[in-house]
């Protein structure tokens, strides 16, 4: 039996019980998929609540409500996912920035 840490105890499960996780090539479509997923559905919630108060009807509205906007929510992701990493660059400081380089100080 091995010391119980984390790292042994991962490495005695058998190949089989290991999930299989996406190449990290994927992060650029998954980030918006689920992002997109998320909000879509928490905003077409409350959208479908304020337009029709709590009905009776809810459980049939809101997924209705919820697959038209992310129909629109995915793709518009995609496309503008880009420009956000684009603004956050130019204005938050990278790990390890121009400070911590001039003063021979490497990121953790």
């Amino acid at each position: 039996m091995s010391g119980g840490t984390p790292a042994a105890l991962a490495a005695e499960k058998p190949a089989r019980a290991r999930r299989r996780k996406l190449p990290a090539r994927s992060r650029h479509i998954v980030t918006p998929m689920i992002l997109s997923f998320l909000m879509s559905g928490i905003v077409a919630s409350i959208a479908t609540i304020r337009a029709t108060g709590l009905t009776a009807d809810l459980g049939t509205v809101i997924p209705q409500a919820w697959a038209i906007s992310y129909v629109v929510a995915f793709p518009t992701a995609l496309v503008v996912m880009p420009v956000v990493r684009w603004i956050v660059d130019l204005i938050v400081e990278a790990p390890g920035g121009e400070r911590n380089r001039s003063q021979g100080m490497h990121a953790p």
